[in-house]
């Protein structure tokens, strides 16, 4: 018993389940050597030469309290499965007695001549009598694993027994299994998770949970000792690495005192060793994985957990993610509760390394040594499941729809004057951000800037979505740090003022709040400019794919809100995509679209843009320069657009001087290793098509200054990329466009934040021939927990 004062209590909780409980005095002696299992497996009953009339599973108690088998099951798998192989299930209900056993029935046979005893359930699965597959599942649902890998990997399964030549199985599978032979284990129920170590061949011997046979009425078996901690403490489990070494095994008793408990989504809690070991870099808390059952633990009980060891990636391991050291299939013995809980461990300016990662040369970090005072991920590692607590600390990224907020822990790492922290290289993602989320269903909202007051505790947690999580069982109040909308400076007379701004998917399926919100930001925060590059408006029937392609619906609500907030009546240009074929939301035909002020400004058509036609710079005169079509589409066919937005070139006149425009949206960061991911330094995948769309918009540009070195262009939109990215270098290459973003403070280059940091995705580029530009980052949306876009726009003017 851990904690002064605590209540005494002993029970065997099925994590999760409501069930029969059995408070027993609590005594020190020695605890078997696992909890519940199958124990016995027969699929010869009926068949020629046997005795028993149905196949029959039998499961065993271990442990020294029952086991409530309310939304368990077990599950049949033919040792060879194929594609299209299923799972067949057997319902459970009721309880397996402290060290007993309990019946299940299953088909009958032609033959036979001896019932089964009472079985405890019934089910209609005819097993094979040689091979096959059975599963005792947390869960009633069929599995969908059919090798032994995905199986190992299902944290719904608590037991797998694998006989004859049966291909999923643990470790090696059960032999000695035939028509008149079943597979059983010792009558300890010994599980070393080595189905041919742990079962032997023998004469059938099923036995109910009245512990009679056939033919036998003998007295249920008098309940096992005590359980007391096993082998294994849960820092022998975590190790000194990202992976346990534990990975797949089956661990009994773990000690911990829960510490936190998820009832919602991915359900389970966390326990934590207040006994810990001398070692740094060995976590003592893990998470305890309850699936789809409600957990019944609560945090300040002291528990004997038992289950099976697992890496659990979020996002998948393809996604790169990091694992989470759980353990699934859980059975939990309480010893005591209202015990105080292990010291949580205070993250301050300094607790973090400075440096985020350590480095593979792009190959997994996984299995390297854990070197918490080196590397900040490192650290967060090391104590995974444990209790970490942060005091007065700001808000680097604002609230989201899922009530998670950024935070930093190093206030003077990289600010922005308005609150962020701001990432400048590749080598410096700032180690002193964290994501908090709050277990106790807390709402805040935060903007960058903010202030989290007093303090936030909670388990150490990771997330693909983020990274490194303080699950907050206590969480502290916003104080507001005052931020406000952006206001741009509006353009004189002589000036042409030319914006972008990603609109985020804005379609008519949208609110008109949207609509209007957005109308606000181009008319009091951008100061109305006389064209604006859009990105992402969508078709005129949004997300649903019918192969609606046109966007005149979409771009008209749009200008209508404008109106109607005090702006100018704009005009329109754009050219509607292949249905299909231009990437972002499904269905949704994103596109880039040129809005402009007709009484300042003067659009030249030239015929015969269309979404598969190239625009080119065509010399006009001797010394002039034109589009062939206005609009066009820079060199759409071409393999770097493929299924990516094709850039929005336009011709535009202003008090008599040419100008050209070219509104981009780059293709996204999707699928690139996640920063705190698994291999450092993270592969970028998807910057070589951005590369590659960066190198056709500049031989572009390269084409019309060739044509004209003194034509004024703007390329302007959403790259997706950094100032300090490849892309962004080539398209600048040979001096042919100047980024704008470099122009400003070091700490003033971003329009977006995303995981905490903020960064720049959206960019204006001017040739040559524009000088004395005077830009602006307009910051509307990126730092504000109420936002109308995840982008900030942005606005250059120039005479």
């Amino acid at each position: 018993m851990r904690g002064r004062g605590a209540k005494t209590l002993l029970v065997a909780l099925p994590i999760g389940l409501t069930g029969s409980f059995v408070a027993l005095p609590f005594t020190a002696q020695a605890a078997p050597s696992a909890d519940t299992a199958i124990s016995e497996v027969y699929g010869g009953g009926g068949n020629s030469g046997a005795s028993y009339t149905n196949d029959f599973i039998e499961l065993g108690n271990a442990a020294g309290a029952p086991f409530d088998l309310s939304g368990w099951s077990v599950q049949y798998l033919p040792g060879s499965p194929t594609a299209s192989s299923k799972w067949q299930v057997t319902p459970l209900g009721g309880t397996i007695p402290a060290g007993g056993t309990y019946l299940v029935q299953e088909a009958k046979g032609s033959g036979g001549d001896t019932a089964l005893p009472t079985p405890d359930a019934t089910g209609a699965i005819p097993m094979s009598a040689a091979s096959g597959t059975v599963a005792l599942v947390h869960s009633t649902a069929p599995l969908t694993c059919l090798t032994a890998a995905d199986c190992v990997a299902d944290g719904t399964i608590k037991d797998l027994v694998g006989f004859g030549t049966a291909v999923v199985r643990e470790a090696s599978p059960a032999t000695g299994a035939g028509n008149t032979a079943s597979v059983s284990r010792d009558a300890d129920f010994t599980d070393t998770d080595d189905n041919s170590a742990d079962f032997a061949g023998s004469a059938p011997s099923p036995r109910n949970s009245s512990g009679g046979g056939a033919g036998d009425s003998s007295p249920t078996p008098t309940p096992s000792p005590t359980p007391t901690p096993g082998s294994l403490r849960i820092h022998d489990i975590q190790g000194t690495s990202r992976t346990s070494r534990q990975n797949g095994k089956t661990v009994t008793n773990v000690p911990g005192v829960v510490t936190g408990v998820r009832s919602t989504g991915s359900k389970g809690y966390w326990i934590q060793d207040p006994e810990a070991d001398a070692n740094p870099a060995t976590s003592e808390g893990i998470f305890v994985y309850a699936g789809s059952a409600t957990p019944l633990v609560k945090v300040g009980d002291s528990v004997l957990v038992s289950g099976k060891v697992s890496e659990y990636y979020p996002g998948g391991k393809s996604s790169g993610s990091q694992s989470v050291t759980e353990l699934t299939g859980p059975t939990a013995v309480a010893l005591s509760s209202g015990t105080t809980l292990p010291q949580a461990q205070v993250i301050d300016s300094a607790t973090l390394p400075d440096t985020y990662a350590p480095q593979a040369q792009g190959g997994s970090i996984e299995s390297l040594d854990l070197r918490p005072d080196t590397y900040a991920l490192d650290w967060l590692e090391a104590h995974e499941g444990m209790m970490a607590q942060v005091g007065n600390s700001r808000v680097v990224g604002a609230t989201d729809a899922y009530n998670e907020t950024w935070i930093t822990t190093k206030p003077d790492q990289n600010p922005t004057p308005r609150g962020g922290t701001i990432v400048t290289d590749y080598d410096n993602p700032n180690s002193g951000r964290l994501l908090v989320t709050s277990l106790t269903g807390d709402q805040i909202k935060a903007n960058v800037g903010d202030t989290l007051t007093g303090t936030t505790a909670g388990p150490v947690d990771y997330s693909n979505y983020g990274g490194c999580t303080i699950q907050a069982t206590m969480l502290g109040k916003v104080q507001p740090g005052g931020l406000t909308p952006d206001v741009a400076t509006k353009g004189k007379a002589n000036e042409l003022s030319v914006a972008t701004y990603n609109v985020e998917n804005l379609d008519p399926t949208d609110p008109q709040s949207k609509f209007d919100r957005l109308a606000e930001g181009v008319v009091k925060n951008l100061a109305a400019p006389d064209i604006v590059s859009l990105e992402e408006i969508q078709d005129n029937t949004g997300p649903k794919d019918d192969g609606t392609v046109a966007a005149d619906k979409t771009v008209t609500q749009f200008i209508d809100a404008i109106k109607a907030a005090g702006g100018p009546s704009y005009d329109w240009r754009a050219i509607d995509p292949v249905n299909d074929s231009d990437g972002g939301e499904p269905g949704g035909n994103i596109r880039n679209v040129f809005l402009f002020n007709p009484e300042r400004v003067s659009f030249v058509d030239r015929p015969g843009g269309d979404p598969t036609t190239a625009v080119e710079a065509v010399r006009d005169g001797k010394k002039g320069v034109r589009l062939s079509v206005s609009p066009g589409r820079i060199d759409p066919t071409s393999h770097a657009w493929t299924s990516s937005r094709k850039p929005l070139v336009g011709e535009f006149a202003f008090r008599g001087k040419q100008v050209f425009v070219v509104g981009n949206h780059f293709n996204s960061k999707g699928g690139d290793q996640p920063v705190h991911g698994a291999f450092q330094p993270p592969t970028l995948g998807s910057e070589t098509q951005r590369t590659a769309q960066a190198e056709e918009v500049n031989t572009f540009v390269s084409d019309l200054l060739a044509k004209d070195p003194k034509a004024e262009a703007v390329v302007l939109g959403n790259l997706n990329d950094y100032q300090f990215s490849k892309p962004l270098a080539a398209l600048t290459s040979g001096g042919v466009l100047t980024d704008l973003i470099n122009t400003l403070p070091v700490n003033e280059r971003y329009s977006y934040v995303y995981d905490g940091n903020s960064q720049t995705l959206d960019h204006i580029l001017v040739s040559p021939a524009i000088t004395k530009p005077e830009y602006e980052v307009v910051h509307i949306n990126a730092e504000f927990s109420d936002q109308t876009s995840d982008h900030d726009p942005q606005v250059v003017r120039f005479k």
